[in-house]
């Protein structure tokens, strides 16, 4: 996950608070340090961190403990609301109601611009949204060819003018038809600095195209400088959101999140990989949720549905909920949760998940392992493949013979059937208790966290 160092320390507070036995001073002094120290290590500024450890030790301090609360559910109830504060409090949606919808993306030279034009077209596309994306930054080499990929990988049409070096030009003779689409995405030129040509070349566009909205794509490893470049953008042509490029693996990321949250500006959309998918809606409550081991559920269920028909959905559920799941039923399961990225980010995304110690090969799937299984069970009867129980060595050794594949790999997709039914039959045994199911592995939920 984005942020895991910042995530971990911030879970390992809330784990000091739920074992200690009394709230005192002395645990609210101490959970303060852990916070800025957590915060700081992010990259966020200093200011912005003793101003938020300030909020929270006087909510502490002064707010008496609601009733069904116990007094440690409430100080980690304090640490989330304030943490979401901290990034913006609201998730900000754009809901496109003129047609076409111009979304038009400004920053500095390597921020990711076309790279994330590509990203927000396939999110729209998925949407069952007619997108068209329109490359007006005419003065970076080779920018007309990345932006006619990103394109192709969002399975969306580009319009482009390789050899016009004016993108007023290039709008202007492409206006007309793209009124036919709902959401225009437009990429537009980039400078190393905030020089005055960048910023008079996008005021002109900006009257001229006139966009629905105009949203800054700022890099996540500037950390605190995006707040400089989020102000003089938004000085500039009136900026309505902020997209955090390259969160995947940063330290910085914080600094960049919180300077965004500083201008007011909102964050709209984290980038967190390299893939066509790899963009998220921003919520801060679902972000701070899975910094503190509480889960994403609403992300969850919106990459659930993009992934798997719902009646293929519904149908899978009900199998693994009963536990008459088959190897068959393993694999299409499997296969559709690689659809909505990868298990450990499908983990994080569950309340309580992140606190389980699951065995590292339940989490580890990749499609060449995917693609191994199938063939092993190609080679499997009809009866071993619908009752994996009956499999023994001597079945193992005629299944490596048959497909090819090493007897260490067929026994691994059998462990991953057991383990799979191993955590069925604990859900099961819970009646739905995720914490009964953590005790088990070992594992705490957040004291404040409710199901």
């Amino acid at each position: 996950m984005v942020l895991d160092n910042l995530g971990d320390s911030l879970k390992s507070t809330l784990k000091k608070i739920a074992s200690s036995i009394f709230v005192d001073d002395k645990l609210i002094n101490e959970l303060i340090k852990d916070i800025q120290r957590a915060l700081l290590q992010a990259d966020v500024n200093v200011q912005l961190v003793f101003d938020l450890s300030n909020k929270i030790k006087e909510r502490i301090k002064k707010e008496e403990t609601p009733s069904g609360l116990t007094k440690k559910e409430h100080l980690i109830n304090i640490v989330y609301e304030e943490l979401v504060n901290f990034l913006g409090k609201e998730q900000y949606k754009i809901e496109p109601k003129e047609k076409p919808f111009k979304i038009m993306l400004v920053g500095l030279f390597g921020s990711g611009k076309t790279t994330t034009a590509g990203k927000l077209a396939k999110y729209f596309a998925k949407r069952g949204n007619k997108v068209a994306l329109l490359g007006l930054d005419t003065h970076r080499p080779a920018a007309m060819e990345q932006i006619e990929q990103v394109a192709k990988q969002a399975n969306v049409p580009c319009f482009i003018k390789k050899n016009e070096k004016n993108p007023i030009l290039v709008y202007n003779e492409y206006k007309d038809e793209l009124k036919k689409y709902d959401i225009l995405i437009i990429d537009t030129s980039g400078r190393d600095a905030l020089s005055k040509d960048l910023i008079d070349e996008i005021e002109k566009l900006n009257e001229l195209i006139k966009p629905s909205e105009n949203l800054l794509v700022i890099s996540a490893d500037i950390g605190q400088a995006a707040q400089k470049q989020a102000e003089q953008f938004h000085k500039s042509c009136n900026i309505s959101g902020v997209i955090v490029s390259k969160m995947d693996g940063t330290a910085k990321g914080g600094g960049a999140l919180t300077a965004c949250a500083a201008t007011k500006a909102p964050i709209i959309f984290i980038g967190v990989g390299e893939k066509i998918d790899d963009l998220e809606h921003f919520s801060p409550k679902g972000f701070v949720g899975r910094l503190l081991g509480m889960g994403d559920l609403e992300a969850l269920l919106e990459k659930a549905k993009e992934a798997i028909k719902g009646e293929d959905a519904e149908d899978l559920g009900k199998k693994f909920l009963k536990g008459e799941f088959n190897l068959l039923d393993l694999y299409e399961q499997m296969s559709a949760m690689k659809k909505m990225g990868s298990l450990q980010k499908i983990v994080e995304m569950i309340p309580g998940f992140s606190s389980l110690q699951l065995p590292k090969e339940m989490l580890d799937v990749q499609e060449d392992k995917l693609e191994k299984w199938k063939i092993v069970m190609m080679s499997m009867t009809k009866k071993e493949l619908e009752d994996p129980e009956i499999i023994t060595v001597e079945r193992v050794d005629r299944i490596s013979k048959g497909s090819g594949i090493p007897t260490s790999t067929i026994r691994e997709l059998l462990k991953q059937y057991h383990q799979s039914k191993k955590l069925v039959k604990m859900f099961k045994g819970s009646k739905g208790d995720i914490s009964k199911v953590m005790k088990k592995f070992g594992g705490k939920m957040p004291a404040g966290f409710k199901m």
